[in-house]
């Protein structure tokens, strides 16, 4: 059976971070010396990121149904960023901007899966072939939507559990003006523009070839 490109990213996020957990977990539990601040959770993060990794194809057996491949593409693209380079080898504060990226690709994600779920609630026939706009139009704003209540639970953490997920604090001290609101509008805007990528590729896949969206729907196997 010809196997997905999303299988072999599958294949290396999980080996990724299995070598991960081998390198790092020998030095911290046999030789005692850690190589990052608090590396005992980022084990376990490890760990969680494996579990993750592997739910869409226990669902997919479970359901029966395939994902859409472009979905675990970027799905697989971002628990990699996220898990392995962002939390396990700290990308967050050596990279500049890249929790940034992270809300780029995750958007083009969840736009994508706007596009699985118009095609699944849609009752017009062949839709994608009379309407890619409004599909695409749809798409961009589910994905801008989630981006917005994600900022909403930050906000929400923030004020519950003095988490400072939107970067209020820094640097020892409560940030003033304008500065304060940087990190959630430039969230925000990489939200928009993740969505904004994502429906302009959908668009353009379904005017020049409607029957591509099978790329961007679930499948019965």
């Amino acid at each position: 059976m010809h196997k997905r490109f999303s299988f072999y990213l599958c294949v290396i996020n999980i080996i990724s971070m299995l070598i991960y957990l081998g390198y790092f977990g020998y030095w911290y539990f046999i030789k005692k010396y850690s190589f990052f601040h608090n590396e005992k959770l980022l084990l376990l993060e490890m760990l969680l990121g494996i579990i993750i990794t592997l739910i869409p194809y226990i669902i997919e057996r479970i359901g029966k149904f395939y994902f859409p491949e472009v979905e675990l593409i970027l799905f697989y693209i971002f628990i990699y960023m996220a898990s392995l380079l962002g939390s396990g080898l700290r990308f967050y504060y050596r990279v500049i901007y890249w929790d940034k990226y992270e809300h780029f690709i995750s958007m083009m994600l969840f736009s994508a899966l706007g596009f699985s779920i118009f095609s699944a609630l849609s009752k017009v026939k062949n839709a994608s072939k009379h309407a890619p706009l409004l599909i695409s139009m749809f798409s961009f704003t589910f994905g801008v939507t989630i981006g917005a209540f994600w900022e909403i639970y930050e906000f929400t953490m923030d004020g519950l559990f003095n988490l400072n997920l939107q970067r209020y604090f820094l640097y020892g001290k409560f940030l003033i003006g304008r500065p304060v609101l940087y990190d959630t509008m430039t969230d925000i805007i990489m939200d928009i523009l993740g969505s904004l990528l994502m429906a302009i590729i959908g668009y353009t896949m379904l005017k020049l070839k409607p029957n591509l969206i099978k790329q961007l729907t679930f499948t019965a196997k």
